[in-house]
């Protein structure tokens, strides 16, 4: 078997592997789900911070950007509300 965490002991490594091995098909998608959320969670805090002005609707269009591509989420969602302003 082959390292997988370079910062992990290698038994410590094995008991984790086969713990998820062993997890059902229940467990394993609610573990997704739980990394899913808290990537979106870190994205959002990224967010936050690079735009402290920004509304929650805007927050959410930049992470629509970052999820979806500007231009994909330009389609579904519209421009930028900034862009919206700046053309009036």
């Amino acid at each position: 078997m082959g390292v997988l965490f370079s910062d992990t002991d290698p038994e410590t490594e094995r008991v984790l592997l086969d713990l998820m091995r062993s997890a059902s098909v229940e467990r394993k998608l609610a573990m997704l789900g739980e990394m899913n959320e808290s990537a979106r969670q870190l994205a959002l805090m990224g967010l936050h911070a690079r735009h402290p002005d920004a509304t929650e609707p805007q927050i959410r269009r930049y992470l629509a950007d970052l999820l979806l591509g500007p231009e994909l989420a330009e389609q579904a969602y519209g421009p930028h509300q900034a862009e919206i302003a700046d053309a009036c």
